[in-house]
């Protein structure tokens, strides 16, 4: 594989990450997450291709999913944000394009005890592994991850 194309995905509410809410989901953005994908891997993100895509919809979540598997992106980075608890089209979806998927978030779901809906995830099925709680890290880690599984 000469370069590994990553999609990395957000949905609704996370377009303004870094200014939304810094108390639950920190005060680092995207930017700063590319910075961290470099950092953590070193000469290595020189052979990561990596694309961003923020939807508040889930029909553009959708689209652009199928819109991956047409261009042979390899891996996704999945933050759906509250569908995470609620799309079984977003499952769905992930289910049948066949690209493998790490789904993050930058609180840790399972500790939002004040919300029980919130430390479920429908999504989790379709994807490889689940990375939670550790801020704008989390994005980086499923980098990683998804670039080792690939290479394995």
């Amino acid at each position: 594989m000469a370069q590994c194309k990553i999609l990395i995905l957000n949905g609704p509410n996370l377009g303004h990450i870094g200014k939304r809410q810094p108390e639950i989901y920190g005060s680092q953005t995207m930017d700063d997450m590319e910075k961290i994908v470099r950092k953590l891997m070193g000469d290595a993100a020189d052979g990561i291709a990596i694309t961003h895509f923020q939807s508040n919809s889930e029909g553009g979540l959708i689209d652009r999913l199928e819109q991956a598997r047409e261009e042979g992106i390899n891996g996704v980075v999945f933050n759906a944000g509250a569908y995470t608890h609620t799309s079984l089209a977003l499952a769905d979806c992930l289910a049948w394009i066949d690209i493998p998927c790490v789904e993050v978030h930058i609180s840790n779901i399972w500790a939002r005890t004040d919300q029980p809906l919130r430390q479920q995830s429908i999504m989790g099925a379709q994807c490889l592994g689940v990375i939670a709680g550790f801020g704008i890290m989390s994005y980086a880690l499923a980098v990683q991850a998804l670039h080792d599984h690939l290479h394995a």
